[in-house]
């Protein structure tokens, strides 16, 4: 039986959500309970919301959790680029996780429109 871990979108929301972690690691501490926890939480909202829409039972369930985690893609770009602007992410590592996040959505747009597609409940 499938699940959540078999979708890639999922898989790649967990190196995603890995990089911003380490990425954060280098924050100032003052920032604590600022930029790092949002961008933590939406990285991690990101995978959470994939495996979580893939566990229901319909697939209108599904898609508005896939649609959350499409929200959350969006949220952490926002981050990035006021992190970035502010000078906290120096610009390479800026480019790779834009890269990361750009890629991340369009997993997630792809999984949308194939629940949405289907017209039914896919086999996850």
């Amino acid at each position: 039986m499938k699940t959540h871990k078999d979708l890639r979108a999922w898989q790649f929301s967990i190196q995603l959500a890995q990089r911003i972690y380490v990425l954060t690691s280098k924050y100032p501490p003052d920032e604590r309970f600022g930029l790092t926890s949002q961008m933590r939480r939406a990285a991690v909202s990101i995978a959470a919301n994939i495996a979580e829409g893939a566990a229901r039972q319909s697939t209108r369930e599904f898609l508005h959790f896939l649609h959350v985690a499409r929200g959350s893609v969006s949220e952490l770009h926002t981050e990035v680029e006021i992190s970035r602007s502010i000078g906290m992410i120096p610009e390479p590592a800026f480019l790779e996780v834009a890269r990361m996040i750009d890629r991340q959505g369009r997993l997630v747009q792809g999984l949308i429109r194939a629940v949405g597609n289907t017209g039914r409940r896919i086999n996850v």
